[in-house]
């Protein structure tokens, strides 16, 4: 006790003593708190405490729905006592009070709870219970709001002091902390677990002696623990495609004993084929309130057959094997909770690994019917000599175990894009399949070609693979089918097809024998292929070999390219072979067709080819070997007018080529259907082949050419000869009747006739040597003449034309010499390239002739007028005569001049006609005199003709 000041010391211990049974009283509330589990004893525990510990005339506690966003009022106190408005529902508005504190979770003051327009149903009750001074408390824990407590009193503006306030919050947020504990408890309670009755289906399945009662304990145990209104496990039926319920719950749920609600008895694919591709894809259907995992069309019409609102269906699969599936169904729309889909997807698992077992029996037995019929094609196939029979055998074989209609064996043909059928079944009332059929497009090729699985097609209406085919199977009946590929994961040989009328699905164990069975077939088919490649090749060896003999031994070129075009033919196998044959140097050529097989493919032979604008022979020129296949219709006008039969399609065409230098005077082309296709092995033989070909219709068109114009020097010698024999018999008669006439006139006139005589007796005693030494070939002569003569003779023949075009000839050289060769050859050409100089210059021109001492032959002078003068020294070996004009010269004749070897005699050539072969025998008879002769064109456009020729010796 204070001594001082007695009294403030009494107050001090009352008030101490009085916040120490405040705080027991807190704390007692506290723990009971933490351990009662019960909503309703919390609240009403708390309203208690406010009671006693606070002075307020109402105290009011709801809990807060989050789903329908309103207060659900749980109790509390008024000074009438209780009072039903306690426990109404409130529902929360936007602006009110009630909703402010619910969403910013903080405490409200109201000075006057009556007058306020926020309170929404509070201010009715305010009004009648005289309520003014309020505030609202918020009861959260972790940000969560469960509900709000209202504590009134009949004074305006009251407020709780600062202790109270404290005391407040921490009662009110113990009760919130209690509350969420409550919760999570509940929401641990409303979780299921899939693996507790999963685990117990498992010991249930394993005493189980049938597949039927282990399917009843999956029924039952799935409409235990998820509770719909029904539970059935539907089982597929392949063939028909239809699924038929094998099982459902035996207890009736509520509701359901009128029949018009009771589980369907089976569900067809055809109906529902949207759900019947989720199953198979392994997917889960869910069906509930406001969902659904399939389109709307598909869940009216899968619901209406079940007869129910809401669905949760997993399939049952087994080794990509569609068994059925388990389904648990509503009759009101539900939610499926994410536990639920795992527990059922979980259970048609365990049906799934369960249901092969319980038919192991079965599936062995099957199996080894399936191995005595793989064994048996097996042993055909090796055995049998007839391969027809194995086809047979083996069709009916597995027509039988599949229970189909229709087996087919197709063996690709790749020269010509199409199938052919090997071997087919059908129903004797039924029409099978065309013994040629179309090609696949390049994705089913492609699909089939990579595949290496059979491709399974249930239903062909719903099925867009194989298109190409897929009417014309349809028309024929067929429905469903099995494809495989012969040679899986390689090249297409033949192609196994396994047809039913109807719809139906095919299991693993009868896709896995169709795959057996067409790769022991694909032995048959690769062994037909390999005998028909031999033979083929035996074909091509004996037609090679019968050619290249043939070759050898014709001479005419039309019957060489008709025999070569009909080997061609046989060899290629296509209906039409044409040549293009043209003369070098021509514009166009020749059509020469050797086979037509029919008017369809006939081409017009009367029009002529131009070479220089057609596409195919432009073609051909431009590339070393086959060009093509070129489709008709984008070839041009101009071609398509003479290749002019309708039955064309495509083109091939090769030019005959020798050696590169070669020119080709013909083109092969082929043509065939536009569906064609040109065997690459059938190519190379023709390559080969025409490049033989060339060779030798070249060989024997230069053995022709060479022929020819032997046979027309020859003619041209004779008969040469025999005129000159005549003249020269003639003349010399001639000359001894006028040596006796001269005897009789006087002295004047018989010197004349002795002159005349001398004269024409010594043109007689030339031409004598020319009749006995150069009967068949030119004999050179080494002879001495005079510089000045040779140049003073020449320029004396060709007098006559130099005054008649009015030419200057000017002769530049001092002194003289005397060259060794034949003197009148060696004038003659002296003469030839004098006559070329003067044609070629223009009327009043000059001609400069140019003479001067070289050392060597190989010394060229390209401007003349460097050494006007001739200048002797001892060491000079040649005389260069150089002949200069300004006139006009072909270049490509100066160009030809420049070759000294001619690859090609059969290509077009400036010298093979005059003035070009004039200048090509002077320079071959210059070159036998041990000179040269050249022509070419300085830059200033005159034409030089260099003439060198050998120095006699000076001693």
């Amino acid at each position: 006790m204070n001594p001082k000041n007695p009294k403030k010391s009494i107050m001090g211990q009352q008030q101490s003593t009085a916040y120490d049974k405040q705080l027991v009283a807190l704390g007692r509330v506290l723990q009971t708190m933490r351990e009662e589990e019960n909503v309703d004893v919390l609240i009403e525990m708390t309203i208690n405490y406010i009671q006693n510990e606070f002075e307020y005339q109402v105290i009011w506690m709801a809990l807060y729905d989050r789903l329908e966003h309103r207060l659900l009022g749980k109790g509390g106190r008024t000074s009438e006592g209780d009072n039903p408005i306690l426990k109404q529902k409130i529902i929360l508005n936007p602006g009110d009070i009630m909703e402010q504190v619910v969403i910013q979770q903080k405490a409200v003051g109201v000075p006057d709870l009556r007058e306020e327009t926020r309170a929404g149903e509070w201010r009715k009750i305010a009004q009648k219970l005289n309520i003014q001074g309020t505030i609202v408390f918020p009861i959260r824990y972790k940000d969560r709001c469960f509900g709000v407590a209202l504590l009134g009193s009949h004074l305006w503006g009251v407020s709780p002091k600062s202790d109270e306030k404290a005391r407040l919050s921490i009662i009110l947020g113990g009760l919130g902390a209690a509350l969420f504990q409550i919760e999570m408890a509940w929401q641990r309670q409303l979780i299921k677990r899939p693996h507790e009755p999963l685990i117990s289906l498992l010991g249930q399945v394993r005493h189980a002696d049938s597949l039927d009662k282990c399917l009843e304990a999956v029924v039952e145990e799935t409409h235990q623990f998820i509770k719909p209104n029904r539970t059935n496990i539907y089982w597929f039926e392949r063939e028909k495609r239809y699924f038929w319920r094998r099982l459902g719950n035996r207890a009736k749920a509520i509701g359901l004993t009128d029949t018009n609600v009771q589980s369907a008895s089976g569900i067809t694919v055809a109906d529902v084929s949207g759900f019947y591709q989720a199953l198979i894809s392994e997917q889960i259907v869910s069906i509930g309130e406001a969902h659904s995992s399939l389109k709307a069309d598909i869940t009216g019409k899968l619901m209406n057959l079940i007869r129910a609102r809401s669905l949760l269906a997993a399939p049952i699969i087994f080794n990509n094997e569609l068994l059925g599936f388990l389904a648990v169904e509503g009759t009101e729309p539900r939610i499926w909770q994410e536990e639920e889909k795992q527990y059922v997807k979980g259970a048609a698992h365990l049906i799934a690994l369960v249901a092969p077992l319980a038919e192991r029996e079965q599936t062995i037995q099957q199996i080894k019917i399936d191995q005595e019929l793989t064994a048996g094609i097996t042993r055909s196939i090796y055995s049998d000599i007839d391969w027809k029979n194995t086809l047979e055998t083996t069709g009916k074989a597995l027509c039988q175990r599949l229970g189909v209609e229709r087996f087919i064996l197709l063996i690709n043909n790749v020269d010509f894009k199409q199938f052919e059928v090997a071997y087919q079944t059908q129903p004797t009332n039924r029409r099978g399949i065309p013994t040629v059929i179309n090609n696949l497009n390049d994705a089913d090729l492609k699909l089939l070609e990579k595949s290496q699985d059979v491709i399974t097609i249930e239903n062909w209406n719903e099925d867009f693979r194989l298109t190409t085919w897929r009417e014309q199977f349809l028309e024929l009946g067929i429905r469903s089918l099995l494809v495989c590929n012969t040679t899986i994961g390689q090249a297409i040989e033949g192609i196994l097809i396994v047809g039913h009328e109807s719809s139906r699905t095919w299991n693993n164990s009868e896709q896995e024998i169709v795959k057996v069975v067409s790769q022991q077939l694909g032995l048959i088919l690769h062994q037909w292929q390999l005998e028909g490649y031999t033979k083929t090749q035996e074909e091509i060896y004996q037609s090679l070999q019968w050619s290249l003999s043939a070759l050898q031994n014709i001479t005419n070129v039309e019957q060489l390219q008709r025999s070569a075009g009909e080997q061609i033919a046989k060899i290629i196998q296509c209906p039409l072979v044409v040549f293009v044959n043209w003369i070098p140097g021509r514009y166009s050529g020749r059509i020469i067709p050797v086979i037509v097989s029919n008017q369809q493919f006939a081409v017009n032979p009367s029009l002529a080819v131009t070479l220089e604008s057609d596409f195919l022979i432009q073609s051909a020129l431009a590339k070393k070997g086959i060009a093509g296949p070129f489709r008709t219709q984008d070839l041009p006008p101009a071609t398509r007018q003479w290749l002019s039969g309708p039955g064309i399609g495509q083109v091939l065409v090769l030019a005959l080529r020798t050696a590169d230098d070669h020119y080709p005077i013909s083109c092969l082309i082929l043509a065939d259907e536009a569906k064609r296709r040109w065997s690459e092995q059938k190519l190379q033989v023709l390559n080969t082949f025409v490049s033989q070909l060339a060779w030798a219709r070249r060989y024997l068109m230069v053995v022709n050419n060479l022929t020819h114009q032997q046979q027309e020097l020859e003619n041209l010698n004779w008969y040469k000869q025999r005129r000159i024999e005549e003249l020269y018999k003639s003349v010399g008669l001639g000359v001894a009747k006028l040596n006796e006439l001269s005897n009789q006139k006087d002295a004047l006139t018989s010197l004349r006739y002795q002159q005349l005589l001398r004269h024409i007796g010594s043109a007689i005693s030339a031409a004598n040597p020319i009749i006995q030494e150069e009967k068949w070939r030119l004999s050179i002569k080494d002879e001495l003449i005079s510089l000045a003569s040779l140049l003073r003779r020449s320029l004396e023949r060709m007098d006559k034309l130099i005054k008649k075009r009015r030419l200057w000839p000017q002769v530049h050289r001092q002194g003289n010499l005397n060259l060794r060769g034949d003197i009148i050859k060696l004038e003659l050409v002296v003469y030839d390239i004098l006559i070329l100089s003067a044609r070629r210059s223009q009327e009043g021109g000059r001609i400069d002739i140019w003479c001067r001492a070289i050392d060597n032959i190989e010394s060229a002078v390209r401007t003349p007028e460097a050494n006007s003068l001739l200048i002797t020294e001892p060491s000079s070996q040649f005389l260069e005569i150089a002949i200069t004009d300004s006139g006009d010269i072909d270049p490509q004749l100066l160009a030809d001049l420049q070759i000294t070897h001619f690859n090609d005699i059969l290509a077009p050539s400036t010298l093979t006609i005059p003035p070009g072969l004039h200048i090509l025998i002077c320079k071959r008879l210059i070159q036998q005199m041990g000179g040269q002769l050249d022509i070419y064109q300085l830059e200033d456009k005159r034409v030089v003709s260099r003439l060198v020729l050998p120095l006699a010796n000076i001693e």
